[in-house]
């Protein structure tokens, strides 16, 4: 095992997931459940099927030798965790990238963390183990994290003018924002379900001879098209309520074409946070516990920096500026703690 290499990996892949949203900014003229759509078209559908082609020999015969059982769970998994992946794309629209990123992946650390050992009935041993008290330490830690940033665009909101707002964030709602993000932190969970069910479709993989490194493909491939129906449902309702499923053909060529091109982009860099979260995770060895919180801090640091280059920030003051720095920090170091925790879990 190689854990620079991993690590390398991780970041390739938070960078991905951090920097999808930015070439979204640069569509024209469609409305967003348009360009949300046409990104997930990539991201979601051909993209998972073109890695999975390409990493899996006898990619059919390793789909017919699955169980159906474990298939369908993936896919029903996979329409959950839709619903995450969308309301992490409404985050974006009314936070920002920064602030986007790091709140809504807060919640997806404390809820992620949370709701397996609920789901799984193991959540008296939190508070009985000392694992548990790190875990919940770590969580407590991630509240403060979430506060300060939600503090931070208080402050924001209060200090921009209109026009630093608009190029900043259009559309930002900081009420609206934090409770998408928390629909998203819930959710986004189901991801991990959709892995656990589809482990027989990844161990066919192996039998037919696919790297250790691209045992997931398959998976994925069940779980975004799950995701994407969600999408695909909601997306189309609004369409036709905004009467904007003319968006996809209507318009000078010159822009369908470049629109075309952002979305193909977005997508294709949605996708690289799993596929090199997955690589990541095979080469950390005995840093696996590491894995999530090296990627999330890789997202929430490129988020950041987007965020920062896409003048998100400007006419802040230097305290709001200092407590968005310090609630991503917080942030980042909570991620740590309860991967602590659950290593302290794994070895007593």
């Amino acid at each position: 095992m190689f854990p620079f290499l991993g690590i390398f990996f991780h970041a390739l892949g938070g960078m991905g997931s951090a920097s999808f949203y930015v070439p979204l900014r640069r569509v024209r003229g469609w409305a967003w459940e348009s360009y949300w759509l046409a990104q997930g078209l990539i991201a979601w559908v051909l993209a998972p099927v073109l890695a999975a082609w390409i990493t899996v020999p006898d990619l059919v015969e390793v789909f017919a030798n699955s169980p159906l059982r474990n298939i369908v769970w993936s896919y029903i998994w996979g329409a959950l965790w839709g619903i995450g992946a969308l309301t992490f794309g409404l985050t974006m629209r009314y936070l920002g990238l920064s602030l986007g990123n790091a709140i809504s992946l807060g919640f997806c650390s404390m809820f992620g963390t949370l709701i397996p050992p609920i789901y799984k009935g193991d959540f008296p041993e939190l508070i009985t183990t000392q694992s548990g008290w790190v875990i919940l330490s770590g969580i407590g830690v991630c509240l403060a994290g979430i506060a300060l940033c939600g503090w931070a665009g208080v402050r924001k909101e209060s200090e921009q003018t209109d026009r630093e707002r608009e190029v900043g964030v259009q559309e930002y709602a900081l009420g609206k924002g934090i409770i998408v993000a928390i629909i998203a932190g819930v959710m986004s969970s189901c991801f991990a379900y959709g892995i656990a069910a589809g482990e027989p479709i990844a161990e066919q993989a192996l039998k037919a001879g696919a790297p250790v490194l691209f045992q997931n493909s398959p998976i994925f491939v069940f779980i975004c098209l799950g995701g994407f129906t969600t999408n695909l449902f909601y997306c189309l309702f609004l369409n036709r309520r905004n009467k904007s499923l003319a968006d996809y053909c209507a318009g000078p060529a010159d822009r369908l074409t470049a629109n075309y091109g952002w979305v193909t982009l977005a997508g294709l860099l949605w996708y690289c946070q799993f596929l090199f979260y997955g690589m990541g995770e095979t080469q950390m060895g005995e840093f696996g516990f590491t894995s999530f919180s090296v990627h999330m801090a890789f997202i929430i640091i490129f988020g950041n920096l987007w965020g920062i280059f896409c003048r998100e920030w400007t006419g802040s003051s230097r305290k709001t500026w200092a407590l968005v720095w310090s609630g991503i920090g917080v942030l980042i170091i909570s991620t740590f703690i309860i991967s602590l925790g659950n290593k302290l879990g794994s070895v007593t």
